[in-house]
């Protein structure tokens, strides 16, 4: 038979419990203090011109994360996803970024900005950051939005981006050449992952 008092049982019960609560409460904080977003199906555009045509790379899998406890950002695009609804312009720019040796762009950088983690407003935001393409790396400084939802944070960017920095030479249309500034535009939904 076992021998078992009453004290014995209680203390068992009330050791079960904290140690329950200790693990709701350590769970619990640790979500709570995460910070981490991530998606990998952002939107990027792309957009160059010549004289009388522009056209622009879309693609729908911008991948990136943004960790709040490090206020670290990192962005990074496939490029052959970029698509100008085109067959042979997209053949052309793929050239132009020659992507059998450099097929990814990147951001990583890091978040200037004071942010306001209990709004759910739209905040201007700032990141600074070393930019890679066509194997070349230039630090930049991007503005754009911020809204923080419950588990979501919604990004909203477009900056003007000179070509000839990563080396890259734009392609000329019939007789024109295509400008050397590129529009950059990103929006992102990050999902909060749960670690």
């Amino acid at each position: 038979m076992f021998n078992v008092s009453l004290f014995d049982v209680s203390k068992f019960c009330v050791m079960k419990f904290l140690s329950a609560a200790i693990c709701i409460f350590l769970i619990t904080a640790y979500s709570v203090s995460s910070q981490s977003y991530f998606t990998d199906t952002g939107y990027a555009e792309f957009t160059s011109s010549v004289p009388l045509h522009e056209f622009t790379g879309k693609s729908s899998h911008l991948s990136g994360m943004i960790d709040f406890d490090e206020e670290l950002i990192d962005f990074y695009l496939d490029l052959e996803t970029l698509k100008t609804g085109n067959s042979r312009r997209d053949r052309d720019m793929y050239n132009t970024l020659n992507v059998d040796d450099f097929p990814f762009a990147e951001f990583t950088g890091w978040i200037d900005t004071e942010i306001d983690h209990d709004s759910h407003d739209v905040q201007s935001v700032t990141v600074t950051g070393d930019f890679t393409i066509h194997g070349i790396t230039r630090e930049m400084t991007i503005e754009g939005t911020l809204q923080k939802l419950s588990d979501e944070i919604r990004i909203v960017a477009e900056w003007v981006h000179d070509m000839t920095d990563h080396d890259i030479e734009p392609p000329g249309i019939l007789f024109y050449r295509v400008r050397d500034e590129m529009d950059v535009k990103i929006e992102v939904s990050l999902l909060r992952q749960d670690d």
